[in-house]
């Protein structure tokens, strides 16, 4: 009987391997039919259908911050305790978005309230699929990394990926008729007092180390947000566009637009005075990497694609119709009246020093909480080469 029992018990072992067999590869199938693949990722879509408990990879576009079972904030952002994650970067149907719980450790960065800049980025998320409002979710987020875009591009070093509607009417065109439309579409703008752009760029310009900072544009420095004013170790209001090239002054209009207004030291900004950019000159000593001349002004390498971006705005926004200024760009040095240099060096450095997420940052606070107009050259950069 002994031997018998045993022979049953090894049937019994050999049924049981194969329906275990049979139920690996059939859960292997059906994974595969919902894009799994083996050390991979899964699509948000997959993901909406994989049941909670399960740890997974999912690649998707940051489109909001949910606060509720069927309601994700797409703008105007209140918290940055979770994302609503999509397939697509313009998703607008809360039941195609995963809903992702930021744990304290990704807040700081990846929160859209703090970065909204991130809105429509594409991110790897690795965590648990978990129920979160009630809505299909991730939690316990183990690590949150952005990813490469189809053009090769990552979010620190690529263009941007902004895909909202707000270029649709520029869509197809180049030239001329692109830099018309470009300015029909940032035009009539809401404008600040000369003395409200304090507070504005305590805001725009806030260190993203230190919230009672600013970072100041041509020295790097983060200087206390209060140390504002006219003396010596004061920072006050930089004209990027040197207000003397148009004589607009700090006028309501392109006097007091801050999508060309930065921080700076007093003494830098006064040194660079009204002078054209370009490279060249003598060392400047109190912001390192900057240079100067009798004609031009060369700032740092991580700021001079800022600077040109900022430029290429200022020559669309102000295109001397409802009785303002045209701002035009020169390819020379020692411009005068509405004209600023120089265009070849400024696309040059457009190229070199790529859009960034500070300056994606800054765009979306303006358009929020401004003036409601954005800086094209920062959501799509290649309308310079499309305009110059």
């Amino acid at each position: 009987m002994e031997e018998v029992g045993e022979g049953l018990i090894s049937i019994k072992g050999v049924f049981d391997l194969k329906r275990m067999v049979v139920f690996v590869f059939s859960l292997v199938f059906i994974l595969s039919a919902h894009g799994v693949q083996a050390a991979g990722t899964i699509t948000v879509g997959d993901a909406l259908y994989t049941p909670n408990g399960t740890d997974v990879a999912v690649e998707g576009y940051i489109v909001g911050v949910p606060v509720g079972i069927d309601t994700v904030e797409q703008s105007n952002f209140t918290s940055d305790y979770a994302l609503a994650v999509a397939d697509d970067a313009s998703e607008t149907q809360v039941d195609d978005m995963i809903f992702v719980k930021l744990d304290s450790e990704y807040r700081r960065e990846y929160g859209l309230q703090n970065n909204p800049g991130l809105m429509g980025r594409k991110i790897r998320i690795d965590g648990t699929r978990d129920d979160y409002f009630a809505h299909q979710g991730i939690e316990y987020v183990t690590s949150l990394s952005k990813v490469s875009t189809d053009d090769g591009g990552s979010g620190d070093d690529d263009g941007s990926t902004y895909t909202g509607s707000y270029y649709q009417d520029a869509e197809g065109l180049s030239g001329y008729a692109l830099k018309q439309s470009l300015h029909e579409i940032i035009d009539d703008h809401t404008e600040l007092s000369y003395s409200n752009v304090w507070d504005a760029l305590r805001h725009t310009d806030e260190d993203p180390s230190n919230s009672n900072n600013v970072l100041l544009l041509y020295s790097g420095k983060s200087y206390s947000k209060y140390d504002n004013g006219g003396y010596v170790d004061d920072w006050n209001r930089e004209h990027v566009w040197a207000k003397s090239h148009g004589d607009f002054g700090t006028s309501m209009g392109a006097g007091t637009d801050i999508h060309h207004l930065r921080p700076t030291d007093v003494t830098v900004n006064s040194a660079r005075g009204n002078l054209d950019f370009d490279e060249g000159g003598s060392a400047f000593y109190e912001a390192p990497g900057t240079y100067y001349d009798g004609d031009s002004w060369e700032p740092r390498d991580a700021v001079k694609g800022d600077v040109a971006r900022m430029i290429f705005y200022m020559a669309v926004r102000y295109e001397g119709d409802q009785g303002e200024l045209d701002l035009e760009i020169a390819d020379y040095v020692g411009t005068s009246g509405p004209y600023l240099g120089r265009l070849s060096v400024l696309k040059e450095w457009h190229a070199q020093d790529p859009v960034d997420d500070f300056e994606r940052n800054r765009n979306e606070v303006i358009f929020n909480d401004y003036q409601g107009n954005r800086n094209p050259f920062i959501d799509h950069p290649e309308y310079v080469e499309q305009i110059w």
